[in-house]
């Protein structure tokens, strides 16, 4: 019988930085099943979004019994895990913040990420037990802001997207030891000033600050002069496009040293809306660069072209390391694509191995549940990705449905497939495949 990693509950370790302090990696999840795929991955922490209150509307997000769930799976593991209730409140939000933070106090979350006031002072009132970190929302952009949250009561500050590492080495040498930073190092970048933005009401009338971002950062424009309204003239950028608002992705991966060094205590990725193969990969990737530097900077140097490899394998727009060396130019933004790179397809996670019943009795096999997500086939070569690091090439020697009947392909999204692969998969592991 294969090994099932369910079996054996594999707790996370603490790291801890050449000058003393310990190290996070902190990951998003959209669900569930994200959730647990970052923390087999290499999660240190996890942060996670209700049904309300937090700034990814449009994600799948958690119920309470799926957040009870995560929290218990992740502490088993000595995982962490934090829950945005970021959004600017309005009145009409107050009463059903305070109800939700009661439900947040039974089921004990780590932390809470908050950015507006009065919620802050209502999440101590409720639960002064859990710890509360200041999100990036808030525009913390210098180390007063930091000590005013500080003596409120909030144990972490993450820093506004506008700071060098720099200014942040600057902050850590005027806060308190043990007042934790947390800042973004790899995804998506918001056109607005720490994500404070007006474009999507406005066009729209879905509030980003309320968590219904429509995204019009990603969108293609024209201009119209006031006396011609019916006349578009394109936007020119040198004649490259007109996606004029549209940001690179950050990527950090070639800077772990200088992250670490400027005094950051959670390394944060950007992508509550992404699957479980984009978490999985990101995840996988920036745990062994850290990993890797923590035990010599000659193996993380070495170690620089995998990282690469692995990095592009997962979503993404280019790459821009932001604000971090300094104000960002022309050279930051697409003009000409809206779109995503996108190299590999997601085929879905592996669950149970102990497979069909009736299907392992007709083939002798032990087969692999999943969840299919795209489309593949009998005869395709596929790969396993392990949370260890390791790409497996199989090839597809056989699938069943649920009742046991051999099919050629997994045409329905979402179906549940019993896998013979040319080599076993365990519990947990991504399948993908290579766009052709």
């Amino acid at each position: 019988m294969v090994r099932k990693m369910a079996d054996t509950i594999q707790k996370r370790t603490k790291k801890v930085t050449k000058s003393g302090r310990e190290v996070e990696l902190l990951i998003p999840a959209s669900s569930l099943e994200v959730l647990k795929t970052a923390v087999i991955f290499g999660a240190d922490a996890v942060y996670i979004g209700g049904e309300a209150f937090g700034l990814r509307a449009k994600a799948k997000n958690f119920s309470m019994e799926d957040m009870a769930a995560g929290i218990q799976f992740a502490h088993e593991r000595n995982v962490k895990v934090y829950v945005t209730a970021n959004i600017l409140a309005h009145n009409d939000d107050l009463a059903g913040a305070r109800e939700y933070f009661q439900e947040l106090k039974e089921i004990k979350p780590d932390a809470l990420i908050i950015s507006d006031p009065g919620m802050f002072t209502m999440a101590k009132e409720v639960c002064p037990e859990i710890d509360i970190h200041i999100s990036t929302q808030a525009n913390n952009t210098n180390y007063e802001t930091y000590l005013f949250w500080e003596r409120l009561g909030a144990s972490r500050v993450v820093s506004a997207r506008e700071l060098s590492l720099a200014e942040i080495k600057e902050i850590r040498a005027h806060i308190p030891e043990k007042m934790e930073i947390e800042s973004f190092i790899h995804g998506a970048m918001c056109i607005s000033y720490s994500g404070r933005c007006l474009l999507s009401n406005y066009f729209t009338g879905r509030d980003a600050n309320q968590g219904a971002c429509t995204h019009p950062c990603r969108w293609k424009y024209s201009v119209v002069e006031e006396t011609r309204p019916n006349e578009y003239m394109p936007v020119y950028e040198n004649e490259r496009g007109t996606y004029i608002f549209n940001s690179k992705d950050l990527c950090m991966i070639e800077h772990i040293p200088e992250v670490l060094d400027a005094g950051i205590d959670s390394l944060k990725i950007e992508g509550r809306m992404k699957t479980a193969l984009y978490v999985a990969t990101v995840a996988r990737t920036y745990r062994k660069a850290i990993d890797d530097y923590l035990e010599s900077e000659e193996k993380y140097r070495a170690n620089m072209d995998w990282y690469h490899s692995e990095i592009s394998k997962c979503t993404y727009r280019q790459f821009t390391t932001g604000f971090y060396f300094g104000k960002p130019d022309e050279t930051t933004q697409i003009y000409d694509s809206n779109t995503y790179v996108n190299e590999y397809i997601y085929l879905g996670i592996v669950g149970d191995c102990s497979g069909n019943s009736v299907a392992g009795e007709q083939t002798g096999k032990v087969l692999a549940r999943i969840q299919q997500r795209n489309k593949f086939s009998v005869g395709d070569e596929i790969e396993i990705m392990k949370p260890n690091g390791e790409n497996t090439s199989v090839t597809v020697n056989a699938m069943y449905d649920e009742e046991g009947t051999a099919v050629e392909g997994a045409p329905h999204p979402k179906q549940v497939l019993y896998l013979e692969l040319s080599e076993q998969p365990e519990q947990y592991d991504i399948l993908r495949v290579q766009k052709r």
